[in-house]
């Protein structure tokens, strides 16, 4: 008599447990042969070899099993997709003599799948887990030894000062899975350009359409994996230098977002540091006194501000036109940090 499983609430259809059976070892099949399958310019890759050595090279076997499914994009989706079919199926098997054959495979499979999941992470992050973003590739412990530190396992020295000091993207550049190293430079840079949208919107622009240029152009095959990882080292390279610029010039990150908006447009060229500098100062000043929360709905409010600012550049000798134009920029620039003004006004 044939084994039934319930997959749901009341009302919910019934599973045969031989038919999940089936579809278990189906899936588990075409999981396993997406590793032997060869691309035309490689061969495939060995992931038995996870379950004959100790700890510390399994977690080399994980990276190279990722590294391996990252090497082509279709291959990764198609992989996502059969891991988590195979998931379920494997969830309606149990408890069987099948699932439990297959179980370590599974979970290897699961393991990979969770650690191309890390890479796809959203929402804006602090400086902190930015920084620990690439600590969470691999899972904190793959035994009862302890907790294992991913830059050990990747060959990376942990970073003292940054995660994107010139020593870490060195690091980085040199690992030995180059599409794992890509993805990792990628989503650490993508939270890096969420976090400067919300704080620098000239930087976070900037930045982001370079990011996306330099990902598209790797992805058509326009670069090779050396020159995608050179290129993304510069962003991050040129990511410090802005930084350390603000520092530089006296000013703090939100009169530098101000300076960054002004800047880019040539109509500038004629201000000498100092003067920028007072101008930066007596923008963001009239700004913090007159912002609000909700200014961003408030047309009587961004009219006047709007006006005032306009005012201020023309002062500075800005053609009107021009400083119509400014106005407007400074007052986007503005509202990405109403919250924060407004608060100070309190």
């Amino acid at each position: 008599m044939a084994t039934y499983l319930q997959s749901g609430g009341e009302g919910s259809p019934v599973v045969d447990i031989k038919e999940a059976i089936a579809g278990m070892k189906e899936k588990f099949e075409i999981v396993e042969q997406m590793f032997n399958a060869c691309l035309p310019d490689r061969q495939g890759f060995d992931f038995k070899e996870y379950f004959k050595v100790d700890t510390a090279q399994k977690l080399q076997v994980l990276l190279g099993a990722q590294n391996f499914i990252l090497a082509d994009q279709k291959l990764k989706d198609r992989f996502l997709k059969e891991v988590t079919l195979l998931s379920k199926l494997f969830a309606m098997s149990i408890p069987s003599p099948e699932a439990e054959i297959l179980k370590d495979g599974v979970a290897f499979f699961q393991a990979v799948k969770a650690r191309l999941n890390k890479f796809t992470g959203s929402g804006i992050k602090s400086d902190y887990e930015v920084e620990t973003a690439i600590k969470q590739i691999v899972d904190d412990a793959l035994s009862s030894d302890g907790v294992i530190d991913v830059f050990e396992a990747a060959g990376v020295e942990t970073p003292s000062v940054s995660i994107l000091s010139d020593e870490f993207l060195l690091e980085v550049k040199n690992m030995q899975q180059k599409n794992v190293a890509f993805e990792l430079l990628k989503k650490l840079l993508s939270d890096e350009v969420r976090i400067r949208k919300t704080k620098n919107l000239a930087q976070g622009k900037k930045f982001s359409e370079m990011l996306e240029s330099i990902v598209k152009r790797y992805h058509n095959n326009q670069i090779d994996s050396a020159q995608v990882l050179a290129e993304l080292s510069e962003i991050a390279k040129e990511m410090r230098l802005e930084d350390s610029k603000s520092e530089d010039l006296g000013l703090t990150p939100e009169e530098y977002a101000f300076y960054s908006v002004l800047k880019q447009n040539d109509s500038t060229s004629f201000l000498n540091d100092d003067k920028m500098k007072e101008l930066i100062h007596t923008i963001v000043d009239v700004i913090r006194k007159n912002a609000t929360v909700d200014w961003s709905n408030r047309d009587d409010v961004r009219a006047k501000l709007r006006l005032t600012v306009k005012k201020i550049l023309m002062r500075y000798g800005y053609p009107p036109d021009i400083a119509k134009l400014e106005a407007d920029r400074v007052l986007r620039q503005g509202e990405a940090l109403a919250e924060m003004f407004s608060t100070g006004n309190e």
